[in-house]
Parts: C-alpha cells; sequence; structure tokens
C-alpha cells in the first residue's frame, strides 16, 4: 500500500499527540504527586566513597520515606552511582538489625543487649587494652602510644566527627590512625 506525504504527516501527528497525551498521564496520578507531601527534607552525604555526594533525605513522622541525589551539591549535581542510588534500601529494610547483638568468647548464640550495655563493654575493653599494650619510652625516648588499638574513619564522618575522633584517638596514644577518604 502506497503512503502518500498527505497519509504520512496525519500518522506522524496522531502519533506525535498520542505521545505527548501519553506521556503526561503520569501528572494526574495522585499517588506520585503526593509521594513527598507532608515530609521533612535534610540533607547529607553519602557514606559509601570518599567522594562526598549529596543527598536528600526525605522523612515523614521520623521515617525515612525517599533518598535521592542533591542537584544543588557541588560534587555530584544530584547524580548517584549504584550504591548511593540503593541507599533507601540501607535505611528501610526488615533484614536490618535494631538492636545490639553479643556473642560471647566461644559461644555460638547471639543474644540482644541494651545500647548502655555494649557501651560499657566496649570501654572496658578499650581500657584493658590500652592498660596493657601501653608503651610509655621506646629506649630512651618517650613514645606514650597503644600499639594494640587502631582507628578506622569513612567517608560518612563529616569534618567535625573527624576531628574529634582524631583527637580521642591520640588523647589514648594510638598511633595506627587511618581515615578512608584521606586522598
Amino acid at each position: 500500500m502506497p503512503l502518500t506525504r498527505r497519509d504520512f504527516l496525519k500518522l506522524s501527528g496522531m502519533t506525535a499527540a498520542g505521545t505527548f497525551v501519553g506521556g503526561t498521564a503520569f501528572l494526574s496520578a495522585r499517588e506520585s504527586v503526593d509521594k513527598l507531601s507532608g515530609t521533612k527534607e535534610s540533607t547529607t552525604i553519602c557514606p559509601y566513597c570518599g567522594v562526598g555526594c549529596g543527598l536528600i533525605v526525605a522523612t515523614r513522622a521520623g521515617a525515612v520515606v525517599n533518598i535521592e541525589g542533591d542537584p544543588d551539591h557541588p560534587i555530584n549535581q544530584g547524580t548517584l552511582c549504584s550504591k548511593g542510588s540503593a541507599l533507601y534500601q540501607v535505611a528501610v529494610n526488615e533484614r536490618r538489625l535494631s538492636t545490639v547483638r553479643y556473642r560471647k568468647p566461644y559461644g555460638t548464640k547471639w543474644e540482644e543487649i541494651s545500647w548502655d550495655d555494649a557501651i560499657k563493654r566496649i570501654a572496658q575493653r578499650v581500657k584493658k587494652t590500652r592498660d596493657v599494650t601501653f608503651q610509655e619510652k621506646e629506649g630512651a625516648v618517650t613514645v606514650n602510644r597503644t600499639p594494640g588499638i587502631a582507628s578506622l574513619g569513612g567517608a560518612a564522618l563529616d569534618n567535625e566527627e573527624c576531628y574529634a575522633l582524631s583527637k580521642f584517638a591520640r588523647t589514648l596514644g594510638i598511633t595506627y590512625l587511618e581515615h578512608q577518604a584521606r586522598i
């Protein structure tokens, strides 16, 4: 069947009109318009690598509703890698632990303990390790260091948190002080 120029233009016009109408149908969908209504938005930094991509986190009643790239952030300008795009699953996941678990030495079962108990245990172990491994002198030189403890920072920490962590680590005498985002 031969296609005339007039028939081609009619068909093209109908296709363009149908595409436009179909493409704007999402504007009338109530769910997509109301998804972020009533949310509080705050900015944060992606915790995965040392790049420091900016994120916008939308919360409603204390629960995360959406996470997306921040278009005003100078580093990523709204784009996210595959890990950054999947951050919502880190915050909202039924498999995520919400309590502290502890397994006794040589134990086979995990038990739930309170945050207060966990923090006390960590503090006691840090103190014990520091006392056992502390070196005041190496030869005739005063070193005041603890080679039995190391500190590792991460990209999720901001400058102020890194500063406080490094000062705390140096107060303990930790010399093995490293940070992921030191590029």
